[in-house]
């Protein structure tokens, strides 16, 4: 490795300082944690060396970003959901409004391409969509992250889950984020890169009391069952590599947003 420091740049959900926990210890890595979103739009600056990227995000920058076959959150059962208080009858209409966590994540994504005729999309934070419904300035949001297993206790019912529509679909499981390099720090680099955030997932897994405190630090959702779910649901056997059944995945949701005119 050269011996510039890395730029690292990742969520502060579980899933994400799960299988950062041992890399960011090592010396020469810099370590920046913020939601998603912002981590998509800072991708646009080429802010960081190594960032997590909504696959969205991806998409549009792949030309300045390599897509690691390490550390990608895509798989069964995990896509973001459509919720709505569950004291309202709501229908979705094409003058509903609809709160979204952000422009450039995969959720926003997979709504446009579920519900194209809804234009009322505002976007916030992942963890504020919850409050925006409850108050009533939006008729229902696509939540992400631990928000899945918390919706009903705070009150609110699921109109669609985009990932079980996703794989009715498509046949294919559902691409949510990944781990992206840029293509400037060179082949030699990258690959090595790749190898060390593969050998922190398999430390994780190998003793995960070591990462334990580290995750529940920057968790939105401190309770211990959530985190564990939430682990359990977003790494997987995709997050220690893509494979070809995960790439696949990815270039079906790239065809889709194309032939939806979302991407060119």
């Amino acid at each position: 490795m050269s011996d510039q420091p890395l730029s690292v740049a990742y969520s502060t959900c579980p899933n994400d300082t799960f299988i950062f926990a041992h890399l960011q210890r090592d010396a020469d890595i810099r370590t920046f944690l913020y939601d998603v979103e912002t981590l998509n739009e800072q991708a646009f600056v080429e802010r960081h060396d190594v960032t997590k990227l909504s696959f969205h995000a991806w998409l549009l920058l792949q030309h300045r970003y390599e897509l690691l076959s390490a550390g990608a959150a895509l798989g069964r059962g995990c896509g973001p959901l459509v919720i709505c208080r569950n004291d309202a009858e709501v229908s979705l209409s094409e003058d509903s409004v609809v709160a979204v966590p952000g422009e450039y994540t995969t959720a926003h994504l997979l709504f446009r391409l579920w519900r194209p005729e809804i234009e009322n999309r505002i976007f916030m934070p992942f963890d504020k969509i919850m409050d925006a419904v409850a108050s009533g300035q939006a008729d229902a949001g696509v939540i992400i992250h631990e928000g899945r297993f918390v919706y009903q206790d705070r009150g609110f019912d699921c109109l669609v889950d985009l990932g079980d529509w996703w794989e009715s679909t498509t046949g294919q499981p559902i691409p949510l984020g990944c781990i992206a390099a840029k293509k400037r720090l060179g082949p030699q680099r990258i690959a090595e890169i790749e190898r060390r955030l593969r050998a922190s997932i398999q430390s994780a897994f190998g003793d995960p009391d070591s990462i334990r405190a580290y995750v529940k630090k920057h968790a939105q959702e401190l309770d211990d069952e959530v985190i564990a779910k939430h682990i359990k649901t977003y790494v997987n056997d995709f997050t220690q590599d893509l494979g070809a059944e995960g790439r696949a995945a990815v270039e079906f949701l790239q065809k889709m947003a194309k032939d939806a005119g979302i991407i060119d």
